[in-house]
């Protein structure tokens, strides 16, 4: 259900909703099986499944917030397909450059990810943004996050349309 209302490019109300038909009522019924096996007693809260349905009863309202939010997607996929070349380097990367530099190639890998997620080619936007910046204040950073950057450039005809 999930890939289709991806695939769909389905909003937050939509998902939501669809959620509430189809997956809440499973995720209550493996709820209600899970206190279940806890109050049965057939598994002893010191054992390895007595530990496992503990934990996973404690992390419950975690859980759920998927259902509750169209907006939050029910794994991290995009995530990890995002990083996945920065994992493969990381080993090839890992004494090359000074202390800091891992900070600083994570604040570029999220400010390229970021851009790529709203459509925006990341060497435009760091070229533009890392030009005007020596002569910004504090106060206009705001202005050219990637999202407000992407708001700028639309043209006037996309504006009106908006």
């Amino acid at each position: 259900m999930e890939a289709q209302l991806r695939q769909h490019k389905a909003g937050s109300r939509l998902r939501k909703a669809e959620r509430a038909w189809k997956s809440r009522p499973v995720q209550e019924r493996i709820h209600r099986a899970l206190i279940k096996l806890k109050t049965g007693r057939r598994h002893l809260p010191q054992s390895l499944m007595g530990e496992a349905i503990d934990y996973t009863l404690g992390q419950w309202p975690m859980l759920s917030v998927w259902l509750e939010d169209g907006r939050i997607e029910i794994d991290n996929n995009l995530v990890e397909n995002a990083i996945r070349p920065t994992a493969i380097g990381k080993k090839n990367w890992l004494f090359i450059g000074e202390a800091n530099a891992g900070r600083r190639g994570a604040i570029l890998y999220t400010i390229t990810e970021s851009c790529r997620r709203r459509g925006i080619d990341p060497f435009a936007y760091l070229h533009d943004v890392l030009t005007r910046l020596p002569t910004m204040t504090n106060w206009q950073i705001k202005n050219v996050t990637p999202k407000a950057w992407a708001k700028s450039k639309k043209s006037p005809v996309l504006k009106a349309a908006s």
